[in-house]
């Protein structure tokens, strides 16, 4: 761990990262941050990533600290290695989220804070001995870090995308047996999960869907004829509302309607990249 003279820390490790989600608990509720970035939620996104296959993600947590009051700010990264490059991205990016709104978050308390978590996240950049990849994808527009980052660092990159949300007609599709029980997630999810081909997030889907039943998060919806499965939906719940997450059907019922928009920033750096700017060369 290393701590600069602002009051910002850099963490590394599994437990360590972890740690300090649960610590910005408070500021992820103050600035109602949605499932996908809460800690039961990138917690099982460690968890999966530290089973997985080598080369496995190293987590970095960059902290903005206030004291007793906890975190005012706070970025859960994932630093992966393989390559000559290091792609350094928000953690949990890549795996299966609810689609149709920003689903991460950098979260902070003010514009303040904002700034001091941006020179913090590029300090941990600088850092790397190696060229590095900052791809930061998936959040609101108006991040006030984002915005902090693109006035440090100009040639920053910006991307809108408009968002795809997922739409639960299942009931058109025939009988639905809706439950939140867990001994239904369990009899269902090994047909559910057979139709995701991605092996790390049929892994992700399988620990976060058990682990948002246990905390009463998550809705199961199926239309089955006797034992075999023709669809299935997984719906996160929280005070915002219903979020169909994940699902496939044979029988129609799933639609798509048009999302909100998704920010991504991507910025390159580290030894030899000035010289590539100047030169024009990749």
């Amino acid at each position: 761990m290393s701590t600069g003279d602002d009051g910002v820390r850099v963490v590394a490790g599994r437990a360590e990262v972890v740690r300090e989600l649960r610590a910005a608990g408070p500021l992820l509720a103050a600035v109602r941050a949605p499932v996908p970035a809460r800690p039961p939620w990138l917690t099982a996104a460690l968890n999966v990533d530290a089973a997985g296959r080598w080369p496995r993600p190293r987590p970095v947590a960059v902290v903005v600290d206030r004291g007793v009051t906890g975190p005012a700010g706070l970025a859960a990264l994932a630093l992966r290695g393989a390559g000559p490059r290091v792609t350094v991205a928000l953690l949990g990016d890549g795996l299966p989220v609810p689609p149709g709104t920003p689903p991460a978050r950098l979260p902070v308390r003010d514009d303040a804070a904002a700034a001091r978590l941006a020179a913090g996240v590029l300090e941990l950049l600088d850092s790397l001995r190696r060229p590095w990849t900052l791809r930061l994808t998936g959040l609101p527009m108006g991040d006030p870090t984002l915005r902090a980052l693109g006035r440090l660092r100009p040639e920053a990159a910006f991307a809108n995308a408009r968002s795809a949300r997922l739409v639960d007609v299942l009931d058109a599709a025939g009988e639905v047996v809706r439950s939140t029980a867990a001994r239904d997630l369990e009899r269902w999810l090994p047909g559910l999960l057979a139709r995701e081909p991605d092996p790390r997030g049929r892994a992700f889907l399988r620990a976060a869907a058990r682990l948002h039943a246990a905390i009463g998060q998550l809705e199961l919806a199926v239309v089955a004829d006797g034992d075999r499965l023709r669809a299935g939906l997984l719906t996160l719940a929280d005070d915002a509302g219903r979020h169909p997450w994940w699902g496939w059907s044979d029988a129609g019922g799933l639609g798509r309607e048009m999302g909100a928009p998704v920010v991504t920033l991507t910025l390159r750096g580290g030894p030899g990249e000035r010289l590539s700017r100047r030169t024009g060369s990749r």
